[in-house]
């Protein structure tokens, strides 16, 4: 049987409690909003949206709408899923609640490196921009502090995180929009002191598609990588004051605003400069269409947001991974010493997310030619794993939900089946197309080994549980539910 709060957890002499409860809910709606907004707001979108430019010209507008088809399709699935089955474990307790226990250990624990390796990329990527504006300071000293702050932030309690990333997102949400703005009357010719460009970069500098067919689907690759990190709110949202109204609400809010704050930003950059410009690349996108501007101090200030996109991305991603080894943990998937909970919070996991994000650092460090772009490569295409995941999981569950729990419907997945089924085509035509591409296929192919591997150890694990006796074990996915 379902429920919507908590189990109450168990008493324990050293002070925490067992891997099947203890969460607080401490998020409120306001947070949940903003997790949701600015959750996928980060260096992707500053920093790294500009290869895609570089690559696909202004058809990059064109890539980021496609994408971004596929992203709502794909949130509304999850939402749909975490609205009636709230929990810690978001998909990957749909995928066990689907297909078994060997489902949620791959793509939980797939997820959880992914999350881990990316709080250590978000500290470098901090610490770069830190030290350019003071050279001489060790960049791995600003790593350390980066991540000692936010493990620190995240080992208290989870309003810590929730007000942390409210402003973090608020702060990005406020300078896109911003941007958004001067760049609509720079195009326009009402800004002082510009001219409008007219068309003339939309379909001069080669054409709209200047390198073809090959240039979009390198755009439409990077447009897809760039939007991970939505489902940070539906992990989130079972710390909420009220998990299922939470979840309904944000996924219907942000999915919209995400994509206008993408492709919204896309157009303007396109429109305003050249796509061949260098700076697109070498500064960022946005930095390079507000210096084009002439605003004075614009740039330096779009780099502070690019910091704080940073930061609160690390900030985000040791949240998301403590919970997703936390409930994995409480699921009989993990080591029992990482579900013990600590004041509400998850301590031993985030502890263990932080350390092995350290551990990316030193392998940078270290071996910046061979370990390490080993280990980007490995988990290049886990968002693409997560989809399928979600989509397959949507599939079964909503057959179930509409037979045995109609009323637990809160959101519903838009024409289903038909629009899961195009969802999974489309993502089955990304993995076709990075196989095409030199550059992502090592990413597919590395990726897709350490999910067999994953998906393997899985099924062996959930054929002894099998034989176990009644009772033993962990908890059943229901049992987590929050």
């Amino acid at each position: 049987m379902s429920r919507t709060t908590a189990p109450a957890p168990a008493d324990r002499k050293d002070g925490a409690t067992t891997p099947t409860g203890g969460l607080t809910h401490g998020l409120k709606q306001r947070h949940l909003s903003m997790i949701a907004l600015g959750g996928v707001i980060g260096a992707g979108l500053f920093v790294g949206s500009g290869a895609g430019i570089a690559a696909a010209g202004p058809s990059i507008v064109l890539a980021y709408t496609l994408s971004g088809l596929l992203v709502m399709l794909v949130m509304r699935m999850l939402g749909e899923m975490s609205a009636a089955y709230p929990s810690s474990g978001s998909f990957s307790s749909h995928a066990e609640r689907a297909f078994g226990s060997w489902a949620g250990f791959a793509s939980g624990w797939a997820f959880w490196v992914l999350l881990s390796v990316a709080v250590g990329l978000e500290g470098i990527g901090a610490a770069k921009i830190v030290t350019g504006w003071l050279p001489g300071t060790p960049e791995w000293a600003w790593v350390a502090l980066f991540m000692l702050v936010f493990c620190g932030t995240n080992l208290a309690a989870v309003k810590n995180f929730g007000e942390f990333e409210f402003w973090f997102a608020a702060l990005k949400v406020g300078a896109i929009a911003l941007f958004l703005g001067l760049g609509v009357l720079a195009i326009t010719g009402v800004l002082p002191g510009t001219d409008s460009p007219g068309t003339a970069n939309l379909f001069g500098q080669g054409g709209f598609l200047p390198n073809g067919s090959e240039g979009l689907v390198i755009g439409l690759l990077a447009s897809v990588f760039s939007y991970g990190g939505m489902e940070t709110v539906t992990i989130a949202a079972a710390e909420s004051d009220n998990p299922v109204q939470g979840v309904a609400k944000a996924v219907r809010t942000a999915m919209w605003r995400i994509s206008l704050f993408y492709i919204g930003s896309m157009a303007v950059v396109v429109t305003l400069i050249p796509w061949d410009d260098k700076a697109v690349v070498e500064k960022g996108p946005y930095v390079a269409a507000l210096d084009h501007l002439g605003i004075p101090g614009a740039g330096q200030i779009m780099n502070v947001v690019v910091l704080v996109a940073l930061l609160s991305a690390m900030n985000a991603n040791i949240y998301g991974s403590s919970r997703i080894a936390f409930s994995l943990v409480g699921r009989g998937l993990g080591p029992q010493v990482l579900g013990k909970v600590f004041a509400g919070v998850p301590r031993p996991a985030v502890l263990a997310s932080c350390f092995f994000g350290f551990v990316c650092v030193g392998l940078n460090y270290w071996s910046p030619d061979k370990i390490f772009p080993w280990l980007l490569n490995m988990i290049g295409g886990v968002i693409l794993v997560v989809w399928i995941f979600i989509a397959a999981s949507q599939l079964v569950l909503r057959r179930r939900l509409e037979r045995e729990a109609p009323e637990k419907l809160v959101v519903r997945m838009w024409l289903y089946p038909g629009l899961t089924y195009v969802a999974l085509a489309g993502m089955a035509v990304i993995f076709f197309l990075m196989a095409r591409e030199a550059d992502t296929r090592v990413q597919l192919y590395a990726t897709g080994a350490m999910t067999l591997v994953l998906a393997v150890i899985g099924v062996v694990r959930q054929k002894a549980r099998a034989g176990e006796p009644a009772g033993a074990g962990a908890v059943t996915p229901a049992t987590e539910e929050v």
